[in-house]
């Protein structure tokens, strides 16, 4: 039957174990429940599920006999008398709690789409929680039951889209019409701003559709010469995202040679702000596949291409560029760079990419980020670099702002979980990174991935490495990656 409800003993496990405490004499009862809360507080090697449901049940009996507790009521819990229990029970069945909690905590946020921390949120009775989902859950997904109806109807209606964006993608077959090309206008702008913000296993289909769409158009030989441009630019674009999807995934060989893709119709559309944004996503590629020089040098070669430009893409290279000489050491080149870029901020005028956003533009929030992660790759951990720290993440902490980025939100949260462990603060490092631990597999990409391990490593080597909390904490960031999908959904 396994689990039917949400009591302590509304599982088989639990059930069995108080039939077991019925069949017990009195006098082993209480030993029994210490057994439990033991295995669960100080497991030998790993915490099973089994070990945890006991470990839950066993604690509601010790709450029960709390002046203030409240009984384990239960129609499969023991029936029988137990024995009063000792007060430092309590204690025990607290330590055996949280380790619960510390080992299926991704799971149960990954099945429910909140963090632990707003599930046991107290709501009053008859009122509605106000805090929202994690990025990515879905309300709809949460309560299926409830709207079954309203999500068939959303599936035909999707199904009817596709199907009138192929008659008018097909039916221009003498030449490319006007309502051809808004129509892609109208999917690459979506894509770019959804990009950033949604996991990668809800866009990819629908980025390699219209990439491929795209592709066609330009192969097919009915596209006017005014309208060539413009496709090219809509192609390099689209080979943008999906080489930043491969390196998402961890692919980085797919993801170069993608990026050589969008380079070339960027050529062809002679855009210089798309072949510059090509040169650092080649140097973004590197540098989560810890290629540091490799990173430094595309970085170098696109800010050279981007240097007369006034958008925004000229300073994402120079924040590239501080990056990836953090990663090899090079204080003078951080520091050079990152002046530059402050200094280019003053007077940069937003160009077309940075009208379709997404990854396309470098807002100062980023900016923000990229310079404090510069600093903390070389190791530095100071007060005005932890308060700098603490602005990037607030940059990112509403989910409504057009800037608003998952992955950036991740990358600057472990950015300050790291600073915070270079002054010794591993209390402020363990809450600093929880948000990123609680994300939902699907959310869990390579940069997030890669700069999660960062902060293990930053913990293996601080004073603190031997308190509890930095072992927890470095077990479950070591368990982090281990569930994430090579490939995304659909």
């Amino acid at each position: 039957m396994g689990t039917w409800d949400i009591g302590p003993f509304d599982n088989d496990t639990a059930a069995d174990f108080g039939g077991d405490l019925d069949e017990a004499a009195l006098e082993e009862r209480e030993s029994m429940i210490c057994g439990a809360l033991t295995r669960a507080a100080d497991p030998a090697d790993h915490l099973d599920t089994s070990d945890g449901e006991r470990a839950v049940a066993a604690a509601a009996l010790v709450v029960a006999q709390h002046p203030d507790g409240e009984p384990a009521s239960s129609n499969y819990g023991p029936s029988d008398s137990l024995p009063e229990l000792p007060a430092d029970l309590r204690t025990l069945a607290v330590d055996a709690l949280d380790q619960v909690v510390r080992v299926f905590r991704p799971v149960i946020v990954e099945m429910l789409g909140y963090s632990i921390d707003n599930l046991w949120t107290d709501v009053p009775e008859g009122s509605r929680p106000n805090f929202l989902p994690l990025a990515g859950a879905s309300p709809s997904q949460l309560h299926i039951d409830a709207d079954v109806d309203l999500n068939e109807m959303k599936r035909t209606g999707a199904m009817a889209v596709q199907r009138a964006k192929d008659f008018l993608l097909g039916k221009d077959r003498e030449a490319v019409g006007d309502d051809t090309l808004g129509l892609l206008d109208d999917e690459v702008h979506r894509l770019v701003v959804a990009y950033p913000r949604e996991p990668l296993g809800e866009i990819w289909g629908d980025l390699l559709e219209t990439q491929n769409q795209v592709f066609c158009l330009l192969e097919g030989g009915r596209v006017r010469p005014s309208q060539l441009r413009d496709l090219n630019v809509k192609a390099a674009v689209l080979s943008f995202l999906v080489a930043k999807g491969f390196n998402d995934m961890e692919v980085p060989h797919q993801a170069l040679t993608m990026t050589r893709v969008a380079a070339a119709c960027a050529r062809d559309a002679e855009h210089p702000g798309l072949i510059a944004l090509t040169e650092g996503l080649k140097s973004l590629i590197a540098y989560w596949a810890d290629k540091p020089g490799d990173a430094y040098h595309y970085a170098s070669q696109g800010a050279e291409t981007a240097a007369s430009l006034r958008g925004t893409v000229g300073l994402w290279l120079l924040g590239l560029q501080a990056r990836a000489a953090a990663a090899l050491g090079d204080e003078e080149s951080v520091r050079i760079a990152n002046l530059q870029a402050a200094d280019r901020r003053e007077r940069v005028v937003l160009d077309d990419l940075d009208q379709l956003g997404g990854l396309l533009t470098y807002p100062p929030e980023k900016q923000l980020y990229y310079m404090v992660e510069s600093e903390a790759l070389l190791g530095h951990g100071d007060a005005q670099l932890a308060a700098q720290a603490e602005r990037a993440v607030q940059g990112f902490s509403d989910p409504t702002s057009p800037n608003w980025a998952f992955g950036d939100l991740a990358g600057s949260q472990c950015d300050l979980a790291m600073i915070r462990l270079f002054s010794g603060d591993v209390e402020g490092a363990a809450e600093a990174i929880r948000p990123v631990l609680d994300l939902p597999v699907s959310h869990r990409n390579n940069g997030i991935v890669v700069s999660a391990l960062r902060v293990r490593r930053a913990l293996m080597h601080s004073p603190a490495h031997d308190a509890i909390t930095a072992r927890d904490l470095r077990a479950e960031i070591e368990a982090f990656p281990v569930s994430r999908p090579a490939l995304p959904r659909g």
